[in-house]
């Protein structure tokens, strides 16, 4: 399987590395994997949903 480092999801997703080391450290991204200080996330992970955006009446 290969994988990309933080760094390399934040561009693909256009998200901050942090948020993406969030995502990891919550277990919200399958397949990602922490090797000593290092994320690992699978090429073919899919952006999990932003949470902090909540669907409404007017937010669709």
């Amino acid at each position: 399987m290969d994988y990309i480092t933080l760094k390399e999801a934040s561009q693909k997703w256009g998200v901050s590395v942090r948020q993406i080391n969030y995502y990891c450290a919550d277990s919200r991204i399958l397949g990602a994997v922490k090797m000593a200080t290092i994320w690992l996330i699978p090429k073919d992970a899919e952006k999990p949903a932003d949470r902090r955006r909540k669907k409404g009446k007017n937010n669709q």
